[in-house]
């Protein structure tokens, strides 16, 4: 069994550190199966978009494992960009290759609140 330790209260260099690990152990395990690396590195996330998406995991995780729906997704990812500035060009690209949609009052010029 897995604990699970939320990010949420890490600072950004932390997060980093911990997702270019990650990213470390993915490229070794596949390189170790005798993946070319030219066929597998583009697939790889960056740095910064792993971050956003551990993040989005932690906060599926603690509303219960349940997938969230567009809207919930955008507030979600958006609530990353505000507490992560650094992270909002990452966020953003994410938000419109997923498709998460934004909400009533949650589109350019909405209000800056906390996602629930």
């Amino acid at each position: 069994m897995r604990l699970h330790f939320p990010r949420g209260q890490a600072s950004l260099e932390v997060l980093r550190a911990e997702a270019a690990d990650e990213l470390d152990t993915i490229v070794h395990e596949r390189l170790l199966a005798g993946e070319d690396p030219w066929e597998f590195m583009e697939e790889l996330p960056s740095v910064d978009e792993l971050v956003v998406y551990l993040l989005r995991a932690d906060t599926i995780t603690e509303d219960g494992g349940r997938a969230p729906t567009p809207a919930r997704d955008y507030r979600v990812l958006r609530q990353i960009a505000l507490d992560h500035p650094a992270l909002t060009r990452t966020v953003w690209r994410i938000i419109g290759s997923t498709g998460a949609q934004g909400g009533p009052g949650l589109g350019s010029g909405g209000s800056h609140r906390k996602a629930p």
